[in-house]
């Protein structure tokens, strides 16, 4: 296959997908040792050419939302103050927030020059969340009763207006269902705080 064929088989991938990473383009080119300095150079002049964007190590977009690095950690999802704002729950301005069980190094990253943090959690806990459209894209979202965990969990500040406004939209029995997999004592504060 001629390099221009190579070429415009990875602009397609990247129509299709909101996230490419190296090895679907390695897949496309049929790397070999041969290849190596090839698929770093086309990629090298994409960057350049502004035509693709480098989200984190290895994965790559045509597109300049920092939510999309959510699938750089898979397994991922959007949560915490992130969660909060997609559910209408405050109004105050976040950045995004993934919370990934992945073994990468948390805190803030800068994604197309905006913070995003990034924090881990046990994979026992990777669950409560689902696809939503969020922007342009569908994005994996805590849910409500998870957000709420994850924020006594990571020991965040629920304020009266925030607390108010979960009572009125949380599920108890999701709630309580979800904190069957938590030790008594992370149960034991999330009631208590919803109870406050």
């Amino acid at each position: 296959m001629g390099k221009e064929k190579y070429l415009k088989k990875i602009k397609d991938l990247f129509k299709k997908s909101s996230i490419v990473d190296l090895k679907s383009i390695k897949r496309i080119i049929k790397y070999k040792k041969q290849t190596k300095q090839y698929y770093k150079q086309l990629i090298r002049n994409l960057i350049l050419k502004r035509k693709i964007n480098r989200i984190t190590k290895g994965y790559y977009t045509i597109h300049q939302d920092p939510s999309l690095a959510v699938f750089c950690f898979s397994p991922a999802y959007l949560g915490l103050q992130d969660a909060l704002s997609f559910h209408n729950l405050w109004e105050q301005e976040t950045i995004p927030i993934i919370i990934t069980s992945k073994k990468v190094r948390t805190g803030i990253r800068k994604i197309f020059g905006i913070n995003t943090l990034i924090r881990r959690i046990s994979k026992k806990y990777l669950f409560g969340f689902n696809y939503s459209k969020y922007g342009k894209f569908y994005l994996p979202i805590s849910d409500i009763e998870k957000t709420f965990i994850d924020l006594v969990y990571f020991k965040q500040n629920i304020d009266k207006n925030l607390l108010k406004n979960f009572k009125k939209k949380i599920n108890t029995t999701t709630l309580k269902k979800y904190l069957k997999k938590y030790p008594k004592k992370i149960k034991t504060k999330v009631l208590n705080k919803l109870k406050s």
